[in-house]
């Protein structure tokens, strides 16, 4: 399953542990967090995958 991990902070250790035990086989992480992050690229991803987790 393709997975989409939407981010809109900097993930602490607790949180890259989750993502790792959700995903299952392809799986991309957007940074909303970052000053250059496309967000035209953002709905075509969302649209790609087939899961998207968004982590606050």
């Amino acid at each position: 399953m393709k997975t989409l991990h939407l981010l809109k902070s900097k993930p602490d250790k607790n949180t890259e542990t989750l993502m790792r035990i959700v995903s299952e086989g392809e799986s991309i992480i957007f940074k909303l967090y970052e000053e250059d992050a496309d967000y035209g690229k953002l709905i075509d991803l969302i649209f790609e995958y087939e899961k998207n987790i968004s982590w606050w």
